[in-house]
């Protein structure tokens, strides 16, 4: 599917980012924002789903897939910076942003910092970015840098991949995009994406919200806030992805594309 798509490449900050668009003529924008230290192709399940009545965009974000080496240094800030360039670009006024793990961070963030051009959220396995920590898990936050360095790589490696999907073709596919990043981007791109989190008591992110977290997802605190999370949210309707880990749209895409198209079609 994605060979349907026009791929374009601008170069900022030193890395050249490469991106993929289709469009429909006069059709509501879709951004998919891929987690940490994969890749576009995380999504390839989805992109049948809904090519035909949206136009939309991927991309291999800086550091990640063909959008390397990353350039001037790796921040949830810069990557925000990257989408503005490129939806200025191409004309996106606004888009709904699907995001898993850490680019569900980074569509919260957008929200946060320019919500004029977020339209909705679909949140995929990602924590809550303004949510306050308990001291435990501040702790495993700033414990980050200093803990992933001393692991052995292949061993990072194959942890990540199997704590992320219970599918081995999944895994496998981890693997590979992992092996591509490198640990010492790696380390980088997990340590700033914690480093996203910020305390704001009170906040709502009031867009309509599609939050969804696989059963068996045990990474960090996703899972144990992802309902009181929703609850708070106003136009926000939480799912648990049956028979799915972290990767949940990779692992149970059947589930994850009809509660996406639903979604869609709604808002």
């Amino acid at each position: 599917m994605i060979n349907s798509f026009k791929e374009k490449i601008v170069e900022k900050d030193g890395c050249n980012i490469h991106y993929w668009i289709s469009v429909k003529l006069n059709a509501p924008w879709l951004i998919f924002l891929h987690g940490a230290g994969t890749d576009h192709r995380m999504f390839d399940n989805q992109i049948s789903a809904v090519c035909d009545k949206f136009s939309i965009l991927l991309w291999d974000a800086r550091g990640h897939g063909l959008s390397r080496p990353m350039g001037n240094g790796f921040s949830i800030k810069l990557l925000i910076d990257d989408l503005i360039e490129i939806m200025n670009i191409e004309g996106i006024d606004s888009a709904t942003f699907i995001g898993q793990s850490m680019g569900g961070n980074t569509a919260q963030e957008m929200s946060f910092y320019h919500p004029e051009r977020v339209k909705n959220l679909v949140l995929i396995d990602c924590t809550c970015n303004t949510m306050k920590l308990s001291w435990i898990e501040r702790l495993l936050v700033n414990s980050t840098p200093f803990l992933l360095p001393i692991f052995p790589w292949k061993l990072l490696m194959n942890m990540s991949a199997q704590v992320s999907s219970i599918k081995p073709e999944v895994q496998s596919y981890l693997n590979e995009t992992f092996g591509v990043v490198g640990k010492g981007d790696f380390t980088k791109i997990f340590t700033e994406t914690a480093a996203c989190l910020h305390y704001e008591k009170d906040y709502k992110i009031n867009k309509p919200m599609l939050l969804v977290c696989g059963e068996f997802d045990n990474t960090g605190n996703i899972k144990k806030i992802a309902l009181p999370w929703s609850l708070k949210e106003p136009n926000c309707s939480f799912h648990t992805i049956k028979n799915a880990s972290h990767c949940s749209q990779q692992d149970n895409p059947h589930e994850f594309n009809k509660l996406l198209t639903d979604f869609l079609l709604e808002h």
